[in-house]
């Protein structure tokens, strides 16, 4: 990601959009400090989208098909050598 100073932005706007367009976030500073990222409308839209819940996301994954065997072990103790 490129940083900008806010008088650098100002002065060469068109490049920094152009850059930003092609998928590349541009951090504009004030005073030194980061203050701003610009970013093309189609990352904007992309970060907007509704995030799946997770039963959504395990319904639909790849793998909701596979057998996987989810017993546990119901025995309360163990033997381990001290």
């Amino acid at each position: 990601m490129r940083e900008w100073a806010l008088q650098d932005a100002k002065a060469r706007l068109s490049e920094l959009v152009r850059l930003a367009m092609e998928h590349e976030p541009q951090e504009i500073t004030l005073r030194g400090e980061p203050a701003v990222v610009v970013i093309s409308r189609e990352d904007y839209e992309r970060l907007r989208q509704p995030k799946p819940n997770f039963v959504e996301l395990i319904r639909n994954s790849p793998l909701m098909d596979v057998d996987i065997d989810l017993t546990r072990d119901q025995s309360l103790t163990r033997e381990i050598d001290l």
